[in-house]
């Protein structure tokens, strides 16, 4: 009797998962225990898990630009939010050399259109706007609450679990992974969760005694950071007194520490709402016997502050706003293991590419980290992150500066590298610059540059953003 033929080895699959505005600290492995992402937790256990991981660019478009392309937002030119990817620069799946892969990308795009597939991905499903996901909630008998037909973010959050965006999602990922169950595929499930507005049907999943605040949150407020923070605290801060007027049951800023704790409450919650679907999608992956055949990756486009440094949201060079979560689980691995040094996301690109066993594409700025992920030793290296002017909103009559000096402050752009000695220097071109030794002081609290005894530091790291503009084409002056 003739023998079966050998089975062929087959491409491995990818599945990335990427929420919105997850901070590191909401999986346990990053040092909170008491978030309730028991998925994420299982997860990261068998996972590598980088433990200081940087965005490119603290807000959605630009880092998800980065993401996608591999390449710095300077370069792609989307430097703000609601920027289109320009047709010149391919995305992910058109980086593939070999193009026998099944492409899906589910959920929010944030890069241009969200009605139509994009860039080589052959399946798509869109959550945003006028979409897939409101003409299924017209479907089940919903009325839009907007004039185009589509629903607001406020209207979506207030759902039952049966109807969020992320069920919906994991409904539409399980079945991609049933039908291409025997094809080598790609999939990208892109939450727009745990963003604003903080509200879901877990909002009281964790109780305000499990709900941490980090200690910058309840110390007093610096005034020796940038004047565009102090901008942005004092707008925060008077939205928070309008909101309890507008909706005393939900607001999206707050003043007071147990404020601060209850939108906290609700971000964990929608955390936890993530990371139900996850499990889910996992689940199906297991079931149909793919787990040991396909890279899981999770990361963020950027953090929350969440109260830190009396800052909610993004936008900041702060550690919460610029460190996220990310996970990477190879074929077959079972123990986790964590990856103490620095990394940047312009690598995140070509290191997916290079799982794939694909060569590296020359659009990419940054290079494959998977000597790190197989446990090889290699140097630690400098991150730099960039931040370019972002519409940011300023409290009617502030008193904080003269108009000049607030116009200034708004239009300020910042080059920040962070070195493996702990030194991270923030410069800027409008506003007032940082340093700060992330060894001695972790929390950012004491802002170093002005100090007079660090000469030979700034001297150092200004160097090394010099070297790193004239590397990258960056033609800011600072």
């Amino acid at each position: 009797m003739a023998s079966p033929p050998a089975k062929l080895p087959r491409s491995p699959n990818l599945i990335v998962f990427l929420p919105d505005q997850q901070r590191a600290d909401t999986i346990a492995c990053y040092g909170s225990g008491r978030v309730h992402s028991p998925n994420l937790g299982k997860l990261a256990s068998e996972s590598v898990i980088f433990e200081r991981a940087y965005v490119t660019h603290p807000v959605c478009s630009p880092s998800r630009s980065s993401l996608m392309t591999g390449m710095w937002p300077h370069v792609t030119g989307i430097t703000r939010n609601s920027v289109p990817l320009s047709p010149r620069f391919r995305a992910l799946p058109q980086l593939l050399e070999k193009s026998d892969y099944r492409t899906a990308y589910l959920g929010k795009w944030h890069l241009g259109d969200e009605a139509i597939p994009q860039r080589g991905f052959q399946t798509w499903i869109s959550t945003e706007d006028i979409s897939d996901y409101s003409r299924f909630l017209i479907e089940t008998g919903l009325t839009s609450d907007k004039p185009d037909g589509s629903f607001s973010t406020l209207a979506l959050s207030e759902l039952a679990l049966e109807l969020s965006k992320p069920r919906f999602l994991e409904k539409h990922a399980c079945e991609f992974i049933e039908k291409h169950r025997r094809d080598p595929f790609i999939m990208f499930v892109a939450f727009a969760e745990p963003h604003s507005p903080y509200n879901g049907p877990f909002n009281h999943e964790h109780t305000l005694s499990e709900v941490e605040l980090d200690f910058t949150a309840t110390a007093p407020p610096s005034d020796n950071i940038p004047l565009r923070y102090r901008l942005m605290r004092e707008w925060q801060q008077a939205e928070a007194a309008l909101d309890r007027t507008r909706r005393p049951d939900l607001y999206f800023f707050g003043i007071t520490p147990d404020e601060y704790k209850s939108i906290k409450q609700r971000y964990l919650g929608l955390v936890t709402l993530v990371d139900r679907s996850i499990g889910s999608i996992l689940s199906c992956l297991e079931r149909v016997g793919l787990t040991d055949d396909t890279v899981i990756v999770h990361t963020s486009d950027h953090g929350d502050m969440m109260g830190a440094h009396h800052l909610f949201a993004k936008e900041v060079m702060f550690e919460e706003a610029v460190r996220v979560p990310y996970l990477i689980r190879l074929p077959g691995q079972r123990r986790s293991r964590i990856i103490p040094q620095a990394v940047s996301h312009i690598d995140f690109v070509p290191t997916l590419i290079d799982l794939l066993g694909q060569p590296k594409p020359s659009q990419c700025a940054g290079k494959s980290r998977l000597p790190l992920v197989r446990g090889e030793a290699e140097p630690p290296e400098t991150v730099f992150i960039e931040w370019a002017p972002n519409r940011t909103k300023v409290k009617k009559g502030t008193s904080l500066a003269p108009r000049r000096l607030i116009k200034r402050a708004v239009e300020e752009s910042t080059r920040t590298v962070i070195f493996p000695d702990g030194w991270k220097l923030c410069l800027r071109d409008k506003d007032l610059n940082e340093l700060y030794n992330l060894n001695d002081d972790p929390l950012e609290t004491r802002n170093l540059y002005s100090a007079g005894q660090c000469a030979a530091v700034i001297s150092r790291c200004t160097g090394e953003i010099h070297r790193w503009q004239e590397a990258v084409h960056d033609t800011l002056k600072i």
